[in-house]
């Protein structure tokens, strides 16, 4: 087990020592996507459903079901909030996509997004003590276009059983449109991961970044590059939290957002790029090229690269500059170019490189402290909640230039932030039962450390076998010879 640890958290020395930079990075993808194939034909995925209550003989399925369970159903129909209570509800989330942009792969069919979502079951399982279910739906209408009113009929249908759902791989513009009337319209928490998760996970990185740099949030310029839910999401919680909407530029595949940009005004569709349209760029600045100069944050979400974002830009930014490319599967710059051309902290979206800005260590918490007090909505300021809690949570232990945020391995950030959402969703009037920020962080603390302890008994009994040497191996011999 060790062995095999060590031979994925220190690839880099796994690869020929003639290799380049840019080769290892290369190898790295192609090593990470072939162990990805097999070891999921190995296991026929990653989630399974196993009972939480005892059986001390058969007689007891009189308890957990016929003719005992009546008495849960007339109890829950007479107060449907005791479902909290008397089911698995309370911690349970529903992960709902239709796959139309799955990771940096696109459209992959409603069924292609089965991985990731219980990629995300997974996660939460074992990083937020929290059960999730992978719902991939289809939502492509009698013409074959997806149909953003379908995703939400089928969460407003079900939501009885979930306590919270996390929206997954939704192409924009149909994502804007699910997450606002199901954030209003539900009773529940709806969470679109890809566009808060994002966005909280990015603020918090950027808080810490401009602390190491010594700058202020509301005095910088930051240039925002692709313009989908995530980005649009990271810009209005950056504004929200005191960015300057005046020193912002974020541009989409025809170029800058501003007033000007009447072909998104036109679509209504499109309301959350016009809102950053009247508000951020008012000299209408066009190009990348002008942007970049000077810019002290650059934020890029948009397409895999390498070379999307060019070295040239990241030269002429402002001294101590930070650039955060987060595409995946590879960034839109690699971090020793982007070194190379003087930025100060670099982040991407994967765990191979330094500064992991990824989701993984916003959304187990933000879920888990909603959960906890029943929350019926995810607000802004639960999320921004969030990003100060993660950023409090590393400064506290200690952060440089190439360790700005927390990473899955510190188990103890995911009660930490959980219980500041729980505390602001109080705060926010949100909460269904309040509690003690130390009673949330016990029992969020409790929850994560039993999930953990069970997958390792699992694994120790050998009820989850581990994966062979040789998998690993050959992946690794496989991406080798593709790059040589």
């Amino acid at each position: 087990m060790k062995d095999l640890s060590l031979t994925l958290e220190n690839l880099d020395g796994a690869f020929p020592e003639t290799f380049t930079q840019e080769q290892i990075a290369k190898a790295k993808t192609i090593f990470l996507k072939r162990l990805a194939e097999d070891a999921h034909k190995l296991y026929q995925g990653k989630i399974q459903t196993v009972p939480k209550a005892p059986v001390v003989g058969f007689n007891w399925f009189n308890v957990w079901y016929t003719p005992g369970v009546s008495k849960i159903s007339t109890d829950i129909r007479d107060n449907n909030d005791a479902s909290f209570d008397l089911t698995n509800r309370g911690n349970l989330v529903a992960v709902v996509s239709d796959s139309t942009r799955v990771l940096g792969d696109g459209d992959c069919t409603p069924p292609g997004g089965l991985g990731v979502m219980e990629g995300k079951a997974f996660l939460m399982k074992y990083l937020g003590g929290i059960d999730a279910v992978a719902l991939c739906v289809d939502s492509r209408g009698p013409d074959g276009k997806n149909d953003p009113d379908k995703i939400i009929e089928f969460v407003k249908m079900c939501q009885p059983s979930f306590g919270a759902v996390n929206l997954e791989d939704i192409s924009q513009p149909n994502c804007f449109k699910v997450l606002d009337v199901l954030r209003e319209t539900c009773d529940i928490p709806v969470w679109h991961d890809d566009a808060q998760g994002t966005a909280c996970v990015t603020l918090a990185g950027v808080l810490n970044a401009l602390k190491l740099a010594g700058k202020s949030l509301h005095d910088v310029r930051i240039v925002l590059h692709g313009a989908g839910a995530s980005n649009t999401t990271i810009a209005r919680l950056l504004i929200a939290d005191g960015a300057d909407p005046v020193r912002m530029i974020m541009f989409d595949t025809k170029g800058s957002l501003h007033s000007g940009r009447t072909d998104i005004k036109a679509d209504p569709r499109f309301y959350r790029k016009w809102e950053l349209c009247e508000t951020t760029n008012p000299l209408k600045i066009p190009t990348m090229d002008e942007a970049m100069k000077g810019a002290d944050v650059l934020i890029s979400l948009s397409t895999p690269g390498p070379d999307v974002i060019k070295r040239p830009w990241v030269h002429s930014m402002a001294d101590k500059s930070i650039v955060f490319c987060c595409a995946n599967p590879v960034p839109e710059i690699y971090p020793y170019a982007a070194k190379e051309e003087g930025a100060f902290i670099v982040a991407t979206g994967r765990g191979d490189f330094p500064n992991q800005v990824n989701n993984s260590i916003g959304f187990p918490g933000i879920l888990k402290g909603a959960l906890m007090v029943r929350a019926r909505k995810i607000t802004d300021s639960m999320a921004i909640a969030a990003a100060h809690s993660l950023a409090e949570y590393a400064e506290k232990r200690g952060i440089h230039p190439d360790d700005i945020v927390p990473n899955m391995e510190e188990a103890a950030v995911f009660p930490y932030e959980a219980a500041d959402v729980a505390m602001q969703a109080i705060k926010d009037g949100v909460a269904r039962i309040t509690m003690t920020r130390e009673e949330a962080f016990q029992k969020a603390k409790k929850d994560i450390e039993h999930a953990r302890c069970l997958t390792r008994s699992l694994m120790d009994k050998g009820f989850i076998d581990m994966p062979p040497a040789s998998m690993i191996h050959d992946a690794l011999a496989y991406a080798i010879k593709q790059v040589s």
